[in-house]
């Protein structure tokens, strides 16, 4: 690819919602978003299971597609897929999801499928989670779809030699993982641990920044409510990029913001400033 590409996840200009809220679908259209992320200089979407499923009832997924292609958008993402590392209810309620989230990436041409480790949760059975996720992947394989796990603080995958474990377990090429830099900082993940990283294990890239106080409530308010523009806050931005970028990683870029100021700001002006200011750190610093 060469040149940067950015795509706006989900949560940047998804206006005033957050994970796990009493809702996950976007106040603004998909349509308004579509457009609003193209004129800032996107070129892709993410999208969330719930405002998926909002818009496909809506308009059908080839009518996500057409809104996707109208704006000059082919860089897709789909999230987000939990428990499906467990057994019985929980598995089953996981598969349904899974069977929405491949068929919207196939129809989407979606890159990858992001999925959550166990939340809140510190042990791990490594082989266990490698069959899992190999099962996984081989349904994501069918339609021509990668699987990233996004390796979390606050769960049992909060480290890169357990995410590596997990991904050499399952030993599947469309299986790796999603490195946000909000999750490296926060984690104390030293960015040669980045850079040492088998590229074929890069399937997803995020870009964001935060301050250097971690807010009183812990890391998931901070993770949701409390990041800002890339270079108002305390990482190291550039070496990240610089860390990924030595993997021989040549993909689009993700901008993942979830800030409680910047999610009520207007929505061109979410999608602008984002973008601008990721976009600024792949320049040489002044």
């Amino acid at each position: 690819m060469n040149k940067i590409e950015l795509l706006a996840a989900y949560w940047t200009i998804a206006g005033d919602r957050i994970p796990m809220g009493p809702t996950e679908v976007s106040p603004f259209s998909l349509r308004e978003r579509a457009e609003a992320a193209a004129e800032a200089g996107y070129k892709g979407l993410g999208l969330v299971y719930q405002d998926i499923e909002a818009n496909k009832a809506l308009m059908g997924l080839d009518g996500i597609r057409r809104i996707l292609d109208d704006n000059g958008l082919p860089h897709v993402e789909v999230e987000f897929l939990g428990d499906w590392f467990e057994a019985g209810e929980k598995k089953r309620a996981s598969d349904k999801v899974r069977g929405d989230l491949l068929e919207a990436a196939a129809v989407l041409g979606a890159r990858d499928v992001k999925i959550a480790p166990q939340m809140w949760s510190e042990t791990i059975d490594i082989a266990h989670y490698a069959a899992a996720f190999a099962d996984v992947c081989d349904a994501a394989a069918a339609i021509g779809t990668n699987v990233a796990i996004e390796v979390l603080p606050f769960t049992n995958i909060r480290d890169l030699k357990t995410a590596r474990a997990v991904v050499e377990g399952a030993g599947r090429a469309n299986g790796g993982l999603c490195i946000d830099i909000w999750h490296m900082e926060r984690g104390g993940i030293d960015f040669g641990e980045v850079a040492a990283l088998p590229v074929g294990y890069l399937k997803s890239v995020e870009l964001n920044d935060a301050r250097a106080e971690i807010v009183p409530g812990g890391l998931w308010e901070d993770t949701i409510n409390e990041r800002v523009l890339c270079g108002e806050g305390s990482f190291n931005v550039r070496g990240f990029i610089k860390a990924i970028q030595a993997t021989g990683f040549d993909e689009f870029w993700s901008v993942e913001l979830l800030g409680r100021e910047h999610r009520l700001l207007p929505l061109r002006e979410q999608a602008k400033r984002s973008f601008d200011t990721t976009m600024a750190m792949f320049e040489p610093a002044a």
